[in-house]
């Protein structure tokens, strides 16, 4: 018995469900209304690999801080770090820096309203530049994020796994696109991925594409996307040295110009080694200072991309006059806002209890 013919997806019954039922979301425009180019491709370089949630106040501080793109090309890195950190994955952030200057400079602040152009702008790839031309410039471009290929994989029950699945996917993306209203019909895929067509619990009877749905007529939703079995990230180790005056200062460095987290800041450690052998056996001999250095309790665990790591923390406690070596600078938890401390380093100084003023005595 063949496979039972469906109806082709309604791009207008998408449309019709996003005019009731779209998310207002600060970077989205009002309905009837073009989107701001800088506030689509600030919210998009921040949405990649995080939340809605997490992303909503970084977003309003920067638009706060810088309103516009100029504004944005003009300020130091180091500033944008600062003001990154605790959204994670920072090459982002140094990739929005860098496509900032590069819009000032090639084309005199404006975002140019063409996907070829978009995409050769630094830190912008096919997904991103389909999305600001699509949303910000009303093109018929068709961007593709984890939300809209959990919609096309479960509506055509494609069974190629992630990641080579993903040409096909862009390409049935791609014929979904109406010519009108294709900014509307990108967002509406989004909001459709991230309410209804859910990860675990698809809501199927509200959904504008339950007729059309090839997963939902199989009742195979959960199957899709089809996805390659990760492999287990590699392990590395290092020592944290966590050195702290008494009026509360803690020492601190900023990283090299190249590199994970590059040019953040973070606590002296030992290099990031696989785990076998990462800790040496006299672990006070790589202290930043030499002082009565204690292995505290526990460890601090952070996964990356492509790895995990596993910090231990030791701790030394100086006067309070006590100067900084060559290379690093003291810093007053009051100021710690000010620098650009990842998470990572945030736990760190929360696990040695130096994220908080000195006890009085």
């Amino acid at each position: 018995m063949g496979t039972r013919p469906l109806p082709a997806p309604d791009p207008e019954a998408l449309l019709a469900w996003y005019d009731i039922h779209r998310r207002r979301l600060p970077w989205r425009a009002e309905a009837g209304r073009r989107a701001d180019p800088y506030h689509v491709f600030l919210s998009e370089i921040m949405l990649q690999q995080t939340t809605v949630k997490a992303v909503v106040p970084y977003f309003d501080a920067f638009l706060r801080r810088w309103p516009t793109v100029a504004h944005l090309a003009d300020a130091p890195l180091e500033e944008v770090l600062s003001a990154w950190a605790g959204l994670g994955y920072y090459a982002r952030a140094r990739n929005l820096h860098a496509c900032a200057k590069a819009v000032v400079a090639r084309h005199g602040g404006r975002f140019p309203a063409n996907e070829v152009l978009l995409l050769d702008l630094p830190g912008i790839g096919p997904y991103t530049a389909a999305a600001i031309a699509a949303i910000a410039f009303n093109l018929p471009a068709s961007p593709v994020d984890g939300n809209i290929e959990r919609v096309v994989t479960r509506l055509h029950a494609v069974e190629e796994a992630l990641p080579k699945a993903k040409p096909r996917i862009r390409a049935l993306a791609a014929e979904l696109v109406p010519p009108r209203r294709p900014g509307d019909h990108a967002q509406a895929m989004m909001d459709l991925g991230a309410t209804i067509c859910t990860p675990k619990s698809p809501a199927c009877a509200l959904c504008p594409f339950s007729a059309p749905c090839r997963a939902r007529a199989e009742g195979t939703m959960l199957r899709y996307p089809v996805k390659t079995k990760k492999a287990a990230k590699p392990e590395r180790a290092a020592i944290a040295f966590l050195a702290v005056r008494a009026d509360g200062a803690v020492l601190l460095r900023t990283r090299p110009d190249k590199g994970l987290l590059a040019k953040m800041t973070e606590v002296p450690a030992t290099p990031w080694s696989a785990s076998e052998g990462a800790i040496p056996a006299d672990p006070a001999r790589h202290a930043p200072v030499k002082a009565q250095w204690r292995a505290l309790p526990g460890a601090v665990r952070h996964v990356f991309t492509h790895f995990a790591l596993e910090l231990s923390v030791w701790r030394a406690d100086l006067p309070a006059g006590t100067p900084a070596p060559d290379g690093a600078r003291f810093v007053l938890p009051r100021d710690f806002d000010a620098e650009a401390l990842p998470s990572l380093m945030r736990k760190v100084l929360a696990h040695g209890g130096a994220n908080r003023p000195p006890k009085r005595s």
